[in-house]
């Protein structure tokens, strides 16, 4: 019994550390709550286990009328890296609070600690995509407020 316990724990990590590694792709079982905290614990590790790997999973759950704005990718990229959003890549610490939610748009307020100890509020808006295809009945990301710095941790 304790063999087959530890075949299937080693099992587990194997097909664990894989998946680790791969970009997650939005699916009708994925909540709201849950792609917020993909997208940022993503940003919080930006280049694992590849550079940018964390702009890259965000990209995947940022809804197709944001991606019209925001994107291509590569565009996206430079977004993230300026000025209004950069302190999201290898930030230190994130709080989720959910402010709203319906069948079809959840709202969080986000709290962001950057790598210079700095605070930043966040308003993060995602909606269930209701067009056939795919992404039908997923959430993603229709909107990032502009940062509003709010103090220092020191």
């Amino acid at each position: 019994m304790i063999k087959i316990l530890k075949y299937f724990v080693i099992i587990f990590f194997i097909l664990s550390s894989n998946s680790i590694s791969d970009i997650l792709k939005p699916n009708i079982k994925i909540e709201a709550y849950q792609v917020v905290k993909i997208q940022l614990k993503s940003l919080m590790e930006n280049d694992n286990p590849t550079k940018d790997r964390g702009i890259e999973q965000t990209w995947e759950f940022a809804h197709p009328n944001n991606k019209k704005f925001t994107g291509p990718l590569d565009k996206f990229q430079i977004m993230l890296k300026g000025k209004s959003y950069s302190m999201l890549l290898n930030h230190k610490d994130h709080k989720i609070k959910e402010v709203f939610l319906s069948d079809k748009v959840a709202t969080f307020e986000v709290i962001i600690l950057d790598t210079e100890k700095k605070y930043y509020k966040f308003k993060w808006q995602v909606e269930k995509y209701n067009k056939e295809g795919p992404l039908k009945d997923c959430w993603l990301t229709t909107a990032v407020s502009q940062p509003v710095a709010i103090g220092s941790s020191i």
